[in-house]
């Protein structure tokens, strides 16, 4: 039989510890950064305390963390993710696989599969998006705002992303590109 499921509070005084023993901070330290006192992480620490919202978001904050992170299950230290359980789109002829299992808040990574002669319209990003396109393999065609960028295996184009832009394969084989995205910061 499973064990009963934990309450979010009870990860609480796990993940402190870890994420406190990962920056390689003591208690001392990271209480002082917090502003609080150390016998009050020592508790949280120890899963003794029943800390205040105020108390959470000074430690999450030290931690520089967001606030559910501190209540969430524990994360393994290490996860395998195939390739095959990433999210694969197809825009016309060429394949995009997403990089990252989980989204990062403001950035995208993707890896593009361009048969020979494909093309793919960009689609612009909020104005102050910056955008990195790197060639790993054959050759890539960048278009963007008028101009164009032959990527050979290893090159790099950096661009706005807030404006048209396009990618093509002119060559006979295969390219693989990667490409960043930073999004713009939104205001909230």
């Amino acid at each position: 039989m499973a064990p009963p499921p934990r309450d979010p509070s009870d990860h609480l005084a796990d993940n402190i510890k870890a994420l406190r023993t990962a920056r390689g901070l003591s208690q001392q330290q990271i209480a002082r950064a917090a502003g609080v006192p150390r016998a009050t992480w020592t508790h949280l620490e120890s899963g003794a305390g029943n800390p205040t919202l105020t108390v959470l978001v000074k430690v999450a904050n030290a931690l520089q963390v967001r606030l559910d992170e501190l209540l969430a299950a524990p994360s393994p230290p290490a996860r395998h993710i195939a390739a095959s359980e990433l999210p694969v789109r197809a825009r016309g002829e060429v394949t995009i696989r997403k990089l990252l299992p989980e989204s990062l808040p403001g950035l995208d990574l993707e890896r593009m599969v361009l048969p020979p002669g494909a093309r793919m319209s960009g689609v612009p990003h909020t104005p102050g998006t910056r955008e990195y396109l790197t060639c790993e393999r054959g050759t890539v065609e960048l278009a963007v705002a008028g101009e164009r960028y032959r990527l050979a295996e290893g090159d790099v184009v950096t661009f706005r992303g807030d404006q048209r832009h396009g990618y093509h394969n002119p060559g006979n084989a295969t390219a693989v590109a990667y490409s960043a995205i930073a999004f713009a910061p939104t205001s909230a």
